[in-house]
């Protein structure tokens, strides 16, 4: 690694080692770089990664709640924002925030997904918005990855 190179952040704690982003620097805004073997790792490691920015340490939620999701968008993009769209609603107005998933179906049309987590006294970060901000998600040789803002 040169002196450019920027050292790779330490892993929040309770985030698992195949939830692959990283946060990225963005004016005004948060985003996070994401990545994943396919589109279901893709939805996985993005709502690990929005969490670590929710939760300052995910080990403390505990998974005791259930709850279910079935979403439906119409291409990749439309349902990673309507994913994290739901898990952010679910922050902000029960203090839920998901500490397990369960994708039971996963297409870029629908998603049905079964979470557990809890709620927690406090939000680190508040999320005002996933947004459409450049959004593409990506083919790479290792799968697929895509750049998502988030208005705070």
């Amino acid at each position: 690694m040169d002196a450019s190179t920027p050292s790779p952040a330490p892993r929040p704690a309770g985030v698992p080692q195949t939830a692959d982003f990283t946060v990225v620097e963005h004016t005004a805004d948060w985003a996070l770089q994401v990545r994943g073997r396919d589109f279901a790792a893709l939805l996985l490691s993005a709502a690990w990664g929005m969490n670590s920015l929710l939760v300052a340490d995910l080990t403390t939620v505990r998974p005791v709640q259930e709850r279910s999701l079935d979403i439906t968008a119409f291409d990749r993009e439309s349902m990673l924002v309507e994913w994290l769209s739901e898990l952010a609603y679910l922050a902000e107005r029960d203090g839920f925030v998901a500490r397990e998933f369960e994708l039971d179906s996963v297409s870029p049309e629908r998603l049905q997904a079964r979470l557990r987590g809890n709620t927690v006294p406090e939000l680190q970060k508040h999320i005002k918005a996933v947004t459409y901000h450049k959004l593409e998600v990506r083919e790479t040789a290792a799968g697929l990855e895509a750049t998502i803002v988030f208005d705070v």
